[in-house]
Order: structure tokens, then C-alpha cells, then sequence
């Protein structure tokens, strides 16, 4: 059969190793941008900010990452907010059209899409994340999620699926889309949750063997889907001694289990300052002013309500608050660099940060700890 032109011109498919784009590359502590697409960003509290969900505030933020020689940004994806003082995460943008709008103005650093898996179907998504990888050259991502936030899947009229089933259904997902991606000409694809006949998807993507992809999977399910399928396991986990047996699990089933590579990198708010009084005043100010009413919201969804362990929920409460669960690293420049070392030390490849003003503080960081991660060895 003879093929038409347009499907015969690749288009540069397959051009782009992943191996060869930014998240793959060799710094000992690679770092993203991250939730910056949404109202808060990582930071659920009332404390003064200038940061804004505005598209010229996303451009400059983006291109500041990018021109600092970050490796990535990485959005969260929303489509409610959780209520409370601050309707926190409520103004956000959709990622998929976020990322091509930010590869499109951008020139070196990877740009991912966050997208709840149940929510876009495979040829949709598939289709997609192909455009945006042309538009970015090669150096585009996705960061798939399983869907954990009932009240958002309920807007779409689905029920949640059971947790592991969740990732049954995210495997299944990602099979189909990875063949729409590599087989050529038309296939059909039968499935547990899809069936399809007669499909095809030109051009294919110039990332080859496919788009960088991330997951945030700590369960025993959540770890194996992470091991099977992605580049990037993204975790929280909240002491240098769980992260270290985490990363060391979840590398040890990849190359085991599946002959793969895979990193292991945290989420972190930071907060830097020249004085560690300073720093600290600013960390307890954002807790201080945070939206505990919408933490109480995130922590009901979590399944965390229970007066046998309230001391606990406060705690957790505050993590939320300062961080959107992830670590906090508070300090001077000094205490910052510090911080990335142990992570370091502990198995993380890379951190994904999230600043409480972002354009203001991540210039900050450039001038003041981006050189001493150079002078420690975490950065080259």
C-alpha cells in the first residue's frame, strides 16, 4: 500500500532522544518549577503575594525558570477549587493549552502537562500531547494522575474508581496512548476500559521513544505503575529516611522488575531569605494567615477526619497549607543549599519547588542560591 505524502514526511518524528531532553540530563539535583498555574500555587494561605493567575505573569515566570536553567515546569491540574477562606487552586489553567502556550514562549526547559487521566480520552490526549511536543521541539511532558479528588471526577459524571483500579485504568490508558503515539497506520485497541477500531494518529511525536512522562504513585499499586511506565516518580513523603527507602524500592523494582531507569525527585515550597529570622518569620506568617478552613476540606477528602488524631490533622493541616503537602525548605541561602543536599543524600534526583511569590522569590534564588548549589557540587 502506498502511503500519502503527508503521512510519509515525518516531520522530524523521532529526531528527539528523551534521553537527550532536560529532565533526562545529568545535574546531580535537576529542579522544576511547579502549581504555578493555579491560584496559590503551593501555598494555601492569605499571607500578601503578588503572584496572580494572569497569562503575562505565566510568560514571565516561565521564561525566568527557563533562562535560570531550570530543567522543567510542571502544573497541577484543577478544575474546582477546595473552598474555604481562599477557594484555593479555584482560578487555574487547563494544561494542555498552558504548556503549548509556555513551549511556544519558551526555549530550553521541559514543559509538562498535568492531567487527570479519567478525565481525557487516550486519541484526545494522545493527539494533544504530540501537538504540544511539535511545538516545543521535542522537550514536552506528561504528568499523569490518576484522579483523586471526588468532586471533580463527579463533575464530569464519573465515579471514582476504587484506588487500585485507578491505576488498572491508568495502565490501560497509557498503553493505548503510547500505541497511538508509535503504530503506524490504523489499529484497534480492545480493553478492559477502551475499545476502539480503526484508529490512527499522524504526525507521531518527535520524542522518541515517547514525551517524558511522571508519576506521583507511593502505594504498593502507585509503585508498580510508577516502575512499569514513567521516567519521573514524584513523591512527598515527608522525612529524609522514608524518602531514601522509597527511592531505593521503586529503582530496585524498574530495573528488576521491568530492565528500566527511573528517578526519584520530592516537591518542595521554599522559603529563602537573607537571615534565617527572616526566613522563619515568613514560613510562620504563611501558616499563621493560611485558609484552615480549606485545609480541613482537603483533609476531608483525604479521609483524614478523626478526633482520635487531631494533633496529627493539624499537623498535616499545616503541611497543606505551607507546601501543598510537600516538604518545606525555609533558610538562608546557605541553610537552602544545605537542605538540597540532604535531599540529595537521600535518593532524590531533582526537587520541583513552589515559592509563595514566584516571580519576586525565584529571582531571589537565582542570585542567592544557584550559585552555591554550583559551589556544593548539586549543579554544573
Amino acid at each position: 500500500m502506498t502511503m500519502p505524502a503527508h503521512e510519509l514526511d515525518t516531520f522530524g518524528v523521532g529526531n528527539v532522544d528523551i534521553e537527550s531532553t532536560p529532565i533526562m540530563n545529568d545535574q546531580k539535583m535537576k529542579l522544576g518549577l511547579f502549581a504555578f498555574n493555579c491560584s496559590g500555587g503551593m501555598v494555601m494561605s492569605n499571607a500578601p503575594t503578588t503572584f496572580r493567575v494572569t497569562w503575562d505573569q505565566q510568560v514571565k515566570i516561565a521564561q525566568l525558570a527557563d533562562r535560570i536553567g531550570f530543567e522543567a515546569i510542571v502544573p497541577v491540574a484543577r478544575w474546582r477549587g477546595f473552598g474555604g477562606d481562599t477557594n484555593f487552586n479555584g482560578v487555574c489553567f487547563e494544561t494542555f493549552t498552558w504548556a503549548a502556550g509556555l513551549a511556544q514562549a519558551t526555549e530550553r526547559i521541559q514543559v509538562f502537562t498535568t492531567t487527570h487521566l479519567p478525565t481525557v480520552h487516550p486519541i484526545v490526549a494522545a493527539k494533544a500531547a504530540t501537538t504540544i511536543d511539535h511545538i516545543s521541539g521535542g522537550r514536552y511532558g506528561i504528568n499523569a494522575v490518576m484522579g483523586w479528588f471526588p468532586p471533580e471526577m463527579e463533575m464530569f459524571g464519573k465515579k471514582q474508581l476504587e484506588h487500585d483500579d485507578r491505576y488498572k485504568y491508568g495502565a490501560e490508558w497509557l498503553d493505548f496512548v503510547q500505541e497511538l503515539w508509535t503504530k503506524p497506520g490504523e489499529f484497534d485497541f480492545k480493553g478492559d476500559f477502551f475499545n476502539a477500531t480503526n484508529v490512527e494518529a499522524y504526525p507521531k511525536p518527535l520524542a522518541t521513544p515517547r514525551p517524558a512522562l511522571i508519576n506521583a504513585g507511593t502505594s504498593p499499586a502507585g509503585l508498580e505503575f510508577s516502575a512499569k511506565y514513567v521516567d519521573v516518580n514524584l513523591t512527598a513523603l515527608d522525612s529524609l529516611e522514608s524518602m531514601q527507602e522509597h527511592a531505593t524500592k521503586i529503582k530496585t523494582r524498574a530495573r528488576e522488575g521491568y530492565g528500566r531507569k527511573i528517578q526519584v525527585m520530592t516537591y518542595a515550597l521554599v522559603v529563602c531569605r537573607d537571615t534565617e529570622e527572616e526566613a522563619k518569620a515568613a514560613h510562620r506568617q504563611i501558616i499563621e494567615e493560611g485558609d484552615w478552613a480549606g485545609a480541613r476540606n482537603v483533609m476531608s477528602v483525604l479521609g483524614m477526619e478523626s478526633a482520635s488524631f487531631q494533633a496529627q490533622i493539624e499537623k498535616y493541616q499545616e503541611r497543606f497549607i505551607a507546601g501543598w503537602g510537600g516538604i518545606n525548605i525555609v533558610g538562608t541561602p546557605e541553610q537552602v543549599v544545605e537542605q538540597f543536599r540532604e535531599l540529595s543524600e537521600a535518593g532524590m534526583d531533582g526537587a520541583f519547588l513552589g515559592f509563595l511569590d514566584y516571580e519576586k522569590e525565584l529571582e531571589h534564588f537565582n542570585e542567592r542560591v544557584m550559585p552555591l548549589l554550583k559551589e556544593a557540587g548539586l549543579r554544573y
